[in-house]
């Protein structure tokens, strides 16, 4: 199937996104001077946005593409947590599953920018694991909902709210419907992982959960197979930077070189990347075809500063004067 005919299929698409929800705020600024207080810039502030994260921004990806998104997971009964809502109901994301007026904050990431080089981070969040009625309302929802879409993202950025019965869960109503489940990981969790349809490590959390050093294409090769092993995945997509990304299918590996043109910023590269493979999968792509899609929608992204989104008529432009990109297969 060419790119055009699977991009022409995302408007059809329901996406689930379950994970953690984060707000990212940015503060912008100039510095011209040192505080005298201490060695520090002194910022001063011209502007503040806020931003989709982490989940949500999976979500915004998904809505982005042109396909419709809904979103489970947690926010706050504060200011954060009504600013979150906000921006998704405005982009149109189904927000049924979101369990709002938590005791717990809403996570909120907020980053000092001057001169378009971030100064500093802060971080407001609360990464105890759900439990109680707030668990037991997200399961519930899971139970529901998984049937009723076309693909399943699990976006992990250990804030709370996925875990190893989380997991089960989704697995147990998406097998039987033949649903695909995809999974953006955190080192400490992927004994959570087994069995799902993909997971999308960097090379660093592919390095860590492997156990295998990764400084060349054979142990880049080795870890993905070992942890094509440990997690009994249909496939591993390791995303490496500057080099590209790597795709593992049982005895294949597809290593696909970059099409960034500039990097800015890789804030929600991540996001992007597993948001476009999954919608493209479902959208009938192979798994090859789809990494190719998230390889020049990772493009896209981070060469913006800030938490972006890869549009689809950007996708398209950019798959068009790429259409011919090159693929080098390992044995």
């Amino acid at each position: 199937m060419i790119y055009k005919n699977i991009l022409s299929e995302f408007k059809k698409k329901k996406i689930l996104i379950i994970g953690d929800l984060i707000l990212d705020r940015y503060i912008w600024g100039k510095v011209n001077r040192i505080s005298p207080e201490a060695p520090v810039p002194v910022v001063e502030v011209t502007d503040e946005n806020f931003l989709l994260g982490g989940a949500s921004n999976v979500a915004n990806n998904i809505v982005a593409l042109g396909g419709r998104a809904t979103i489970v997971g947690v926010a706050g009964n504060d200011r954060a947590g009504g600013i979150l809502m906000k921006m998704l109901k405005e982009r149109g994301i189904q927000c049924g599953g979101v369990f709002w007026g938590s005791a717990r904050p809403t996570t909120v990431k907020t980053r000092v920018i001057a001169h378009n080089q971030q100064v500093v981070r802060f971080d407001r969040e609360n990464k105890d694991k759900v439990d109680g009625k707030v668990l037991k309302g997200l399961l519930e929802h899971i139970r529901s909902a998984v049937p009723n879409h076309d693909a399943v993202i699990i976006s992990d950025y250990k804030k709370g709210v996925i875990s190893y019965n989380l997991v089960r869960e989704v697995l147990k109503h998406s097998k039987p419907e033949n649903i695909f489940v995809s999974v953006d990981p955190k080192v400490s969790h992927f004994y959570c992982y087994k069995n799902v349809s993909l997971i999308t490590p960097n090379v660093m959390e592919a390095s860590v959960a492997s156990g295998i050093e990764i400084k060349d294409e054979k142990s880049l090769v080795n870890a993905g197979r070992a942890l094509c092993k440990k997690i009994s995945c249909d496939a591993i997509l390791i995303t490496r930077g500057e080099y590209g990304m790597s795709l593992f299918e049982k005895d294949k590996v597809v290593h696909i070189p970059t099409v960034a043109k500039n990097v800015y910023d890789v804030t929600g590269a991540g996001d992007t990347v597993i948001a476009s493979f999954t919608i493209a999968y479902a959208a009938g792509a192979s798994m090859k075809e789809a990494a190719v899609i998230s390889n020049h929608a990772a493009g896209i992204v981070v060469g913006e500063v800030g938490t972006a989104v890869a549009k689809i008529d950007q996708l398209r432009k950019s798959l068009g004067i790429n259409d011919k990109l090159k693929t080098r297969e390992s044995s």
